[in-house]
């Protein structure tokens, strides 16, 4: 199977970082494809960033309308439901992907993000997905998108420590890594702090190849709907729907 992987910002190094993450757990016949955005954020932290980044997301899609399934790789899920209205693949957000694995391993998990911004939009995640009860926290670790890409930062030791004090005053049993920049981190923190710490990214691709595995599409009844067909204005004229559930 294909799977196209969507990072929607337009920082280079993290997609690869992602795509990497994304092939180690592929199965034997798998295809990864780590893709970003020409246009738009170089990261995402909060709202008005998600906004201009998901315009790049359904252009990606519908550069690959061969994909078997897509997983879309910003913790808060951005354009996840409008990207399900424009394919009848599966579509997996890696932080709906991380919720869900957590809650089958533990009993309460706590998410360990980045900026302070991020924590109301992961917080309104988990009670859309019915996962709130299970999360004991979201917390921030002040760490910028962007440092989790620079050499000799001290982002992994303020998510560790975050992470320590979770474990400690959240009583939880698992750690979910709240963005995808962190996806090379989950294993050596999961050894030195001795809970499962889990990456968005590896759920997520197990995910989609799960859903593809038993033949499971996106539903077109209701809010999944395939676009109906009508003219954009300006800007987003090519991104106008013809009614046929892909974009443009």
């Amino acid at each position: 199977m294909r799977i196209l992987v969507i990072n929607p910002n337009t920082t280079a190094s993290m997609t690869e970082k992602i795509g990497k993450a994304a092939a180690s757990v592929a199965s034997t016949g798998t295809e990864i494809i780590a893709v970003n955005p020409a246009d738009g954020p170089p990261s995402i932290e909060g709202y008005f960033d998600e906004v201009f980044a998901i315009p790049g997301i359904i252009a990606e899609m519908g550069k690959a309308p061969a994909a078997d399934a897509y997983v879309i790789a910003c913790f808060d899920d951005t354009g996840l439901d409008a990207a399900r209205c424009a394919t009848e693949a599966p579509v997996i957000g890696i932080g709906e992907a991380a919720f869900h694995l957590a809650s089958l391993v533990a009993g309460r998990f706590s998410v360990v993000t980045t900026l302070a911004r991020s924590v109301p939009a992961i917080e309104h995640n988990l009670a859309k997905y019915g996962l709130a009860s299970r999360c004991a926290k979201v917390r921030s670790s002040e760490v910028a998108v962007l440092d989790l890409e620079q050499p000799g930062s001290n982002a992994r030791h303020k998510i560790s420590d975050e992470i320590a004090r979770a474990i400690r005053e959240d009583h939880a049993e698992a750690i979910v890594l709240g963005c995808a920049g962190m996806a090379d981190l989950a294993h050596s923190l999961s050894q030195q702090h001795g809970v499962p710490v889990l990456d968005g990214v590896v759920c997520a691709v197990t995910l989609a190849e799960s859903l593809f595995k038993v033949g499971l599409r996106t539903s077109k009844v209701g809010g999944y709907a395939a676009p109906r067909g009508k003219r954009f204005a300006g800007i987003f004229a090519s991104a106008s729907p013809m009614g046929a559930g892909s974009p443009g």
